[in-house]
Formats: C-alpha cells, sequence, structure tokens
C-alpha cells in the first residue's frame, strides 16, 4: 500500500494540500501504470509471437500457421497488461469509488472486446485451415462462423448492458420484448439472412463450388462464397453476382450440381421437319437406303416382316398407302437413334432416344434425348456441335426437309 502512497507523501512534504496532493499521487500512479502496463503488453506480444512462430515451424500441422497470420498472440497477449491493470486498480482507486466503478466496467466492457477478438483471430485460423482440406472446400464456413459469432455478439453484447447498469438479466429480456418490434423491423434483413443461412447450410441447398443459375438476378456461375448476409456467384464471363441468401430460399433457381454428379450431361434438343417432305418409301428405294451401313440390317428385316404380313393379309399395295409401310421420316428417326448409340461421346448406361414430337405450325419436331459422358463444358458443347451437324448434314438422304422461314432471297426464287 505504501508503494501507491509515495507520490501523495511527497506532495504533502512540500506543503500542498490533502486534495492536491491525493490527485497528484492518483495521476502518477495512473502514469506508472499505464508505462508498466504497455512495457508488458510490448514484452508479452514479442514473447509470444516468437514462441508460436517457432512452434509452428517445428510442428507439421499448418494450423499453427495460420493462427500466426491472423496475429492471435498479438491478442492474446493484450490479456496480460489487462490483467494487471484490473488487480493494481483497486489499491489505487480505493479513494475514488465514483471512479473504480467507471473504469472497472469499462475495463469489465474491454475484457469482453478483446475475448471476441481472440475467438474471431482463432475461428478465422480454422477457416483458412480447412478450406486447404478437400472434404471441407465446398462447405459455406464463413457461413457458419458468422452464426457462431453472432451468437457470441448477442451474449457479450448482453453481459455488457449489465454491467453498465447494473441491471439483471430477466430485466434486460422485458425490456428487449418491449421492444422487438423495432429490432426485427430495423435487423429484418439480418434476421432473415440468419434464418436462410442455416437453412441453406443444414439443408445442404448450395454448397461452394457449386454452378447455379437465378434469373431474377443474373446470375449464371461458379459459387466462389456462401455469408451469412449474401451468396457471391462467378459468373461464366468473369462478373460477380451478389446475391441475398434469403433469396435462395424464397426465390426458385438451378443447382446444377446433381448434373455435376450424375454420369452425364443431357442434350435435349430438336430439328424441325417440312410436314411435306414426309411420304412413304417405295420399294425400289429401299436397296439405295440400305447402303447406309447403320440401317441397312434393320431395312432388310423390316421390309421383309412388312412384305410378309401385307402378302397374308391381301394387301394391294398398288397404292403405297395401303397396308404397312416404312417412311422416310420413321427411317431417318431409326437412323438417328443407331447413330446416337454409337457415338463415342454418349453415356451408353443413361436414355438414348430419338422421339416425335407434336407437329406445329413450323413443321414436325424430331427430339434428340441422350446425355453426354464427358460433363466439361467446351466439350459438352463440341459433342453435341458435333450430333447435330451430321444429323442436319444427314436429312437430304432420306428425302426429307428442314423447315426454315422463309427470307427475302427465297421469296424471290420462289
Amino acid at each position: 500500500m505504501d508503494f501507491f502512497n509515495w507520490a501523495y507523501k511527497a506532495l504533502r512534504g512540500i506543503e500542498l494540500g490533502h486534495t492536491t496532493a491525493l490527485y497528484g499521487n492518483l495521476a502518477v500512479n495512473l502514469v506508472v501504470i499505464g508505462i508498466i502496463a504497455y512495457v508488458m503488453d510490448r514484452i508479452g506480444k514479442r514473447l509470444l509471437e516468437f514462441t508460436l512462430s517457432i512452434v509452428a515451424k517445428k510442428t507439421k500441422t499448418i494450423f499453427d500457421d495460420f493462427l500466426v497470420e491472423n496475429k492471435t498472440a498479438s491478442y492474446v497477449a493484450h490479456l496480460f497488461p489487462l490483467y494487471f491493470i484490473y488487480s493494481v486498480l483497486p489499491k489505487v482507486l480505493k479513494a475514488f469509488i465514483y471512479w473504480e466503478n467507471m473504469i472497472f466496467k469499462g475495463m469489465s466492457i474491454a475484457i469482453i472486446f478483446l475475448s471476441l477478438w481472440i475467438i474471431r483471430s482463432v475461428f478465422n485460423s480454422l477457416k483458412d485451415y480447412l478450406k486447404l482440406q478437400p472434404e471441407y472446400n465446398d462447405k459455406p464456413i464463413d457461413s457458419y462462423i458468422q452464426v457462431i459469432m453472432i451468437v457470441l455478439w448477442i451474449f457479450a453484447i448482453t453481459a455488457m448492458v449489465l454491467i453498465l447498469f447494473n441491471t439483471t438479466v430477466g430485466a434486460l429480456l422485458g425490456t428487449f420484448g418491449a421492444i422487438s418490434a423495432i429490432i426485427i423491423l430495423v435487423f429484418k434483413d439480418t434476421i432473415l439472412g440468419f434464418v436462410a443461412s442455416i437453412q441453406v447450410t443444414v439443408n445442404d441447398i448450395v454448397r461452394i463450388g457449386d454452378w447455379i443459375t437465378i434469373d431474377k438476378f443474373g446470375a449464371d456461375g461458379t459459387v466462389i462464397e456462401i455469408n451469412l448476409a449474401t451468396v457471391k456467384v462467378q459468373n461464366f464471363d468473369h462478373t460477380t453476382t451478389t446475391i441475398p441468401t434469403y433469396s435462395l430460399i424464397s426465390d426458385s433457381f438451378r443447382n446444377w450440381r446433381g448434373m455435376m454428379d450424375s454420369g452425364g450431361r443431357r442434350i435435349k434438343r430438336h430439328i424441325l421437319i417440312r410436314a411435306n417432305s414426309v411420304r412413304f418409301i417405295h420399294e425400289n428405294e429401299i436397296e439405295d437406303l440400305t447402303k447406309i451401313q447403320l440401317i441397312a440390317d434393320y431395312l432388310k428385316t423390316r421390309q421383309a416382316d412388312i412384305n410378309k404380313w401385307n402378302s397374308q393379309h391381301g394387301i394391294d399395295k398398288s397404292l403405297s398407302i395401303n397396308g404397312r409401310n416404312l417412311t422416310n421420316l420413321g427411317v431417318f428417326r431409326k437412323y438417328i437413334n443407331s447413330y446416337i448409340e454409337t457415338h463415342p461421346g454418349a453415356n451408353k448406361e443413361l436414355t438414348i432416344m430419338c422421339r416425335h414430337l407434336q407437329p406445329t405450325e413450323k413443321g414436325i419436331p424430331i427430339e434428340i434425348y441422350l446425355f453426354t459422358s464427358d460433363k466439361r463444358w467446351l466439350n459438352y458443347e463440341y459433342i453435341m456441335a458435333d450430333i447435330f451437324d451430321h444429323i442436319i448434314a444427314s436429312v437430304a438422304y432420306f428425302g426429307l426437309e428442314i423447315f426454315e422461314l422463309p427470307s427475302g432471297k427465297g421469296y424471290i426464287e420462289e
């Protein structure tokens, strides 16, 4: 106790008044405590950073390296001078009760803030570490950490309010209940983002690395970040679209993860055949069509079956419409089906189909439906183009025509 009163005695020795000597003693003690706390902070910071860096270099794990990068040791070092001040101040402020209460409240709040900073630093280090682990690459680690930090901030703010106003938890909850409507109105977006982030995480709706499409926001690309309030999408044109997290719950969007995880990427596209180019195939045309290797066996077998059926039923074949017949469109569909079944880019284990859709005013849609074994965008587009280049070029071999809207040149020629 005498250590903290030496300045008071010295000031009284030079015949200063009691009050002046008391405040002078307080000022000297605060300066001395401040200097000691500063020295402790600097030494503690250097010592902890040096120790942690040595440990990080000698250990195999890289988690401690991230602790060094996120300055965890620096934040922890601040605890020592704070603890020193917290321990010494009661002796210095014994004669200043009001100031003692105010400073102690400030110190308590500073310790709460510092604790949150230390926890955040550890979580940031954990986030950096987990992002390097393959099994966590697609997990929204940022969102998890933000949710935890929000909960901790709620507890911290509650504790600070209790300290500042010397109130009880019950009274504080009653006050929050009275102003809950205002709180909900002011923090509506934050609350929606918080709830949506939990739903996105728990239900595994979106992961980092997913390809998503949201027409409302013009987003079409890869998810690169999932936060509490926003989801960042890097579009294929290298622009970035920021989407509110709660929009993933309230609005519809397309997630292509199922396609990427499946055995193939779907091709579902059609060509339009002019209806007036569809006709029956005459028997004298069969020989020419059997030169097409993919359908040669089919034509021979099919025509033999048709001839047998017509003969058994006494069909008059002086008119092609009588009995059973092959059509150029039917043979063309069979050719397309055989072609895509043997195409090297098609996944033979998934659905492969050429189908006839409802005729329209623009012609008869013939749809090609299959899955490519290569899901990469460039390769997928190449396979699809290769298939349709061949199909379009093959149409003329079957006496068919592709529908096109007439152009000015077309009108002149006609």
